[in-house]
């Protein structure tokens, strides 16, 4: 298994600039995994191609306004901090991005506080310590970082957060979730579909290409997560009733199968994980998958490969271009089952 097995051509106009909208108006190719077969349909379809006793796991994280800006405090020029970590009370990893950022520097923020910028960690990552706790004041001082290949404003922030997610604590938005409305929700609800919550905080590194060869060489980024008792027991409710477990998202598919590594089975979990899901993995916690289009040589890509296999998944890949399908985190979206 190689890095370039898991690589696709992608023009640059089918990477997605804006969000569909209506959410749920986005595209849905549905990939039968078994069988190979391919469907094209609408999100708002997917009350109609779930089953009554069906379980979706839902990752109620929310984007942190993480991106502050800021100037360097001996008057010279501007400067960004992207928090990615926070190690202490006030204390944080960060990317940091400005000329000659070096421990020492002393950067002043908008409201008039500071951060003293304390460790070089390498490349623009930085330790930065604040005067006092940043995190009540993201809102006042920050904003809501975008992936790297959104080059376009995205006018309302809360498109860039689901419609469900209440606890703060990403840097980046659980993407499969940005498809759903409370209508949608409701209407799965009339279904008979059922929901259920999980926490996976998302990092920086998840844009990350794997620039190793060998996959297996790659490090994997650490993300903190929480799969609740009301979680494995709607989970272990489904499976007694003959319903399938469904995750919205790749962080969803992290979370369950963390906490299933743990106990063999799906049980109770919180804290970091650092699970890297590669073909050959044996999946333990879900039947199906609600993802969005991946990064070429991305882990996310590997993910999906190990679960519906790497030759279907390029296929259906290749076939959401020649139909004109929008790519990654503002795009179209598919259901594996």
């Amino acid at each position: 298994m190689r890095t370039s097995d898991f690589t696709y051509d992608l023009p640059a106009d089918r990477i997605a600039q804006q969000p569909a909208e209506p959410r749920d108006s986005s595209r849905l190719l549905v990939l039968d995994r078994e069988a190979g077969a391919l469907a094209h349909r609408q999100f708002h379809d997917l009350p109609d191609l779930l089953r009554q006793g069906d379980l979706l796991v839902l990752n109620v994280t929310r984007v942190l306004p993480a991106r502050v800006h800021a100037v360097k405090s001996n008057g010279g020029g501007k400067a960004e901090i992207l928090l990615v970590r926070r190690t202490g009370p006030r204390t944080w990893e960060a990317l940091v991005g400005g000329r000659r950022i070096v421990p020492g520097t002393r950067l002043q923020l908008r409201d008039d506080s500071w951060a003293d910028v304390i460790e070089d960690l390498g490349g623009p990552r930085r330790t930065v310590v604040f005067d006092r706790p940043i995190t009540p004041r993201l809102h006042e001082v920050g904003e809501a970082p975008l992936p790297p290949y959104i080059h376009s404003q995205v006018i309302d922030p809360r498109r860039y957060q689901t419609v469900y997610g209440r606890v703060d604590g990403s840097v980046a938005a659980p993407t499969a979730g940005l498809h759903f409305t409370p209508h949608l929700m409701a209407r799965l609800n009339q279904a008979g579909v059922a929901l259920t919550e999980i926490t996976l905080h998302i990092g920086l590194d998840t844009f990350a290409p794997v620039e190793a060869g060998d996959p297996e060489q790659h490090t994997i980024h650490s993300e903190w997560c929480q799969v609740s008792d009301e979680a494995v027991e709607a989970i272990r409710a489904t499976r007694e009733k003959g319903g399938r477990v469904i995750a919205v998202g790749t962080t969803c598919v992290r979370a369950l199968e963390s906490a299933a590594e743990a106990h063999g089975e799906v049980g109770p979990f919180e804290g970091p994980t650092r699970l890297f899901i590669l073909p050959g993995y044996r999946f333990r916690a879900l039947d199906g998958l609600i993802t969005n289009f991946h990064l070429p040589r991305s882990t996310l890509l590997m993910l999906v490969s190990a679960f519906a296999g790497r030759e279907r998944i390029l296929a259906a890949y290749q076939a959401a271009l020649e139909a004109g399908y929008r790519f990654y985190s503002f795009g179209d979206a598919m259901l594996i089952l």
